[in-house]
């Protein structure tokens, strides 16, 4: 069933959509994540289905990930986001 739906959506696995919240520059919640590949108290670097987000900060820890349900959570002091190339550090202005 799995092969008859990738070769429907032209070989590729469906996206799995993702939601981020942030609560108060402390907390950052993220579904849809499919995997960490990258982090330190600076820095998290993550794979979205639709492309790679990175979290910036400082004194940032990975409280939560699953691979299986794509769910992740971090804390720390949140500073900036970027999607791919385009900078969402704006937000925290």
């Amino acid at each position: 069933m799995q092969e008859n739906n990738q070769r429907l959506l032209g070989g590729a696995a469906e996206a799995r959509p993702h939601t981020l919240t942030i609560e108060e520059r402390r907390k950052i919640t993220m579904t849809g994540v499919e995997s960490v590949t990258s982090f330190s108290p600076r820095e998290i670097s993550l794979r979205l289905s639709g492309g790679k987000l990175l979290v910036s900060g400082s004194d940032l820890k990975i409280t939560a990930f699953s691979k299986t349900s794509g769910t992740f959570s971090a804390s720390g002091n949140i500073t900036a986001l970027r999607y791919g190339g385009a900078s969402l550090s704006g937000l925290f202005r």
